[in-house]
């Protein structure tokens, strides 16, 4: 039932960017059974997402990855994303996630889109600047 829910067209009055937003999101229904968007949820079937993009292959700290995705070396990039949420097993025979794919390119791009944004890790602030302490004691 969920799925044909998911494979419904979109409404086309709205603006693309919304459109996109929200099938992005209904679409990410399909990989939360497995995935969390961020570090520090519970532990799932699959790794979390958080800073995927960019992201080295097979590189979440304690997740145990198949050999054949260890034995991969890339990051993750949209145009890697798009190829393995159409058919990760064509991508990278012999991985271990089960997962039909996504054959609809406009919603591979939404999905993709959508995780963009929801698993952006927040920046790092730059640490503050110290002036050098003064060699000699103050009166």
């Amino acid at each position: 039932m969920a799925v044909l829910l998911l494979t419904a067209p979109v409404a086309s009055a709205e603006p693309v960017a919304a459109v996109d937003e929200k099938r992005g999101r209904l679409l990410y229904l399909q990989c939360r059974a497995c995935h969390a968007l961020q570090p520090g949820g519970a532990a799932l079937a699959g790794p979390h997402l958080g800073g995927l993009l960019g992201r080295e292959v097979a590189s979440v700290p304690g997740f145990s990855y198949s050999a054949a995705l260890r034995a991969q070396s890339f990051r993750w990039d949209r145009a890697r994303l798009d190829r393995w949420l159409e058919a990760s097993g064509s991508m990278v025979p012999g991985n271990s996630m089960a997962f039909a794919g996504i054959t609809n390119a406009p919603d591979r791009a939404a999905l993709i889109a959508y995780l963009a944004a929801a698993t952006a890790l927040p920046a790092i602030p730059a640490a503050p600047v110290v002036a050098p302490m003064a060699s000699h004691p103050v009166p």
